[in-house]
């Protein structure tokens, strides 16, 4: 009987030592191209403090960086992959999150947002917002970061 507790407790270290290694392996892919766009915006702007960070992947691949820059005022940082030519506005420049919803709801009825993120097409500041329908469909809408206008709509998947 002991045998059998012995070989279960092994059995189960072995999984958890494998998932945990499992996800930091995945995970580190992110981690390294999150230190290189911030030691990018270190370089050329006034970041100070990193709030956020997230990969957008449109048209092309954009590395966005939400944090403060050295007088405290909120800043966010577009990398494109390709050019790695930062555009850099303040958070009170454009819409928030908040204002970028509601400017979905005024024109949709979402039944549920699934996720509301920064990214950038066509060197376009945007908000990107993915929900779906009432009868469960995916739907993307993006909205221009400062104007507020709708860039796009993708319905109906």
């Amino acid at each position: 009987m002991k045998k059998w507790i012995l070989f279960i407790v092994l059995f189960i270290v072995i999984v958890v030592g494998i998932s945990i290694k499992v996800y930091f392996s995945s995970v580190e892919p992110l981690k390294a191209a999150e230190k290189k766009a911030v030691a990018l915006a270190n370089e050329k702007t006034a970041l100070s403090k990193v709030v956020d960070f997230h990969i957008y992947s449109g048209l092309e691949t954009v590395d966005v960086i939400e944090g403060k820059d050295k007088k405290g005022e909120k800043i966010i940082i577009w990398i494109p992959e390709k050019s790695k030519k930062l555009v850099v506005k303040k958070a009170s420049d454009g819409l928030t999150k908040e204002e970028a919803i509601q400017k979905l709801l005024e024109e949709k009825n979402p039944k549920k947002i699934i996720s509301v993120r920064l990214g950038m097409e066509k060197n376009i500041p945007l908000w990107e917002i993915y929900y779906r329908s009432e009868n469960n469909l995916i739907n993307y809408y993006y909205i221009d970061f400062e104007t507020g206008e709708w860039l796009k709509k993708i319905e109906n998947l």
